[in-house]
């Protein structure tokens, strides 16, 4: 696995195309990252759908019915938008046309989105396995999709 600086920052989302290993960014957005932990902590991530999927640009997930319609049973987050460019291997939350409503579904940059840049909140970024997210089926929305089959915390799982 990946050399896990900071395994209480860091996730490990096993897919059906492979592993991928976000390192979490608290000093960037730290009511996100504490969002994502509570929830990948929760299982809420365990067996959702990477609902939309764009060749060139992004991979989305995190939506509870799998359409891009729901977030979790928690108050959308208020917008922490930083300066952290969207750029390939990117984790930056998904969200509405209001700035703060942000809840459970995120993307991964398959390239540079710089065109999101301080509009979007990047939390963390791909260290491991991206080849894996450059597997995922690609469609919108996907036809049989790929899934999150777990998603935890590094410091959750046993060494």
């Amino acid at each position: 696995m990946a050399d896990i600086k900071d395994p209480e920052n860091t996730l490990v989302m096993e897919t059906t195309k492979g592993r991928v290993v976000i390192e979490m960014r608290p000093d960037l957005a730290p009511g996100h990252v504490d969002h994502i932990k509570k929830l990948a902590r929760e299982g809420f991530y365990d067996g959702i759908v990477f609902h939309r999927v764009i060749e060139g640009f992004m991979a989305q997930t995190g939506c509870p019915h799998g359409t891009g319609t729901g977030g979790s049973k928690y108050p959308n987050l208020k917008a922490e938008f930083n300066a952290e460019p969207h750029v390939r291997g990117t984790a930056s939350m998904a969200r509405a046309q209001n700035p703060n409503s942000a809840n459970s579904q995120f993307f991964i940059c398959f390239d540079d989105a710089r065109f999101l840049d301080r509009q979007y909140t990047v939390w963390g970024k791909v260290i491991e396995g991206m080849d894996n997210v450059d597997k995922i089926k690609r469609g919108e929305p996907v036809r049989d999709p790929d899934k999150i089959v777990s998603m935890k915390v590094a410091a959750d799982i046993p060494a």
